[in-house]
């Protein structure tokens, strides 16, 4: 219980603090943010995107290390782990590109550009959404389990290249892209104010505090979905 309260002091402070302290050019107080260059207010959607996307990360990963843990014992209970973070990971991959569209509108002018950072989640949402298709097409649930396993461990590899990798060997408008220098017209990494940006004690406190909040707020959903999946499961049997 006392996590609950924890999560929901953690998640209050981030979103009041996130969405009503003012981005200025010289902040004077605590309560100020410092102006990230082209993105002014606008900045504030890192506080929600960067966790989100964060989340999607770790919850794929879940999804692979039960896998594993099923494929070792055969116990059905980590294939429902497995199956629930594989869930929240879809979930959180889709606000990921939600808050990520919302950031591209006001950047560079339209919610979707097929930048590389873009083109590779949306490559994502295709490989891990296949995997539902794949559950939902197998009857028998050891047989169900065993190649949802398997499809997680190799869906998973491609995630640092898609997510770590592929945004920084392309040309693309995401900062730490690579981009054509107008000088001498050559491929350079990216120059990007916002790659060159310092968060300052206060920001860096809100964004830190925000992976925090979002990642006890994964591992409560993780749990609370595993065990409903579980208990349908159960009961699913004594029906039968």
């Amino acid at each position: 219980m006392i996590w609950k309260i924890v999560l929901f002091i953690l998640m209050c402070f981030v979103i009041i603090t996130g969405i009503s302290f003012p981005i200025v050019e010289h902040p004077q107080g605590w309560m100020q943010f410092p102006i990230i260059p082209g993105l002014g207010e606008k900045a504030k959607i890192i506080f929600f995107h960067v966790p989100t996307a964060w989340l999607s990360v770790l919850a794929f990963l879940m999804a692979m290390v039960y896998g594993i843990k099923y494929l070792r014992k055969k116990n059905l209970d980590d294939d429902a782990k497995s199956s629930a973070s594989l869930q929240i990971g879809m979930v959180f991959c889709i606000l990921a590109t939600v808050t990520g569209s919302i950031w591209a509108k006001f950047n560079w002018g339209t919610f979707w550009n097929w930048d590389p950072r873009e083109t590779s989640i949306f490559i994502l949402l295709l490989i891990y959404g296949s995997l539902f298709a794949l559950r939902s097409a197998i009857e028998n649930e050891d047989k169900r389990a065993r190649l949802s396993a398997v499809y997680s461990i190799i869906a998973f590899l491609t995630v640092p290249f898609f997510i770590f990798i592929m945004p920084r060997i392309m040309l693309g408008l995401h900062p730490g892209s690579l981009e054509i220098d107008p000088n001498t017209g050559k491929i350079v990494q990216g120059t990007s104010p916002v790659v060159d940006f310092k968060m300052n004690g206060n920001m860096r406190l809100v964004f830190f505090t925000s992976l925090i909040a979002f990642t006890i707020l994964y591992f409560w959903m993780w749990k609370i979905r595993s065990q409903a999946i579980i208990i349908k499961e159960n009961l699913s049997k004594k029906l039968i």
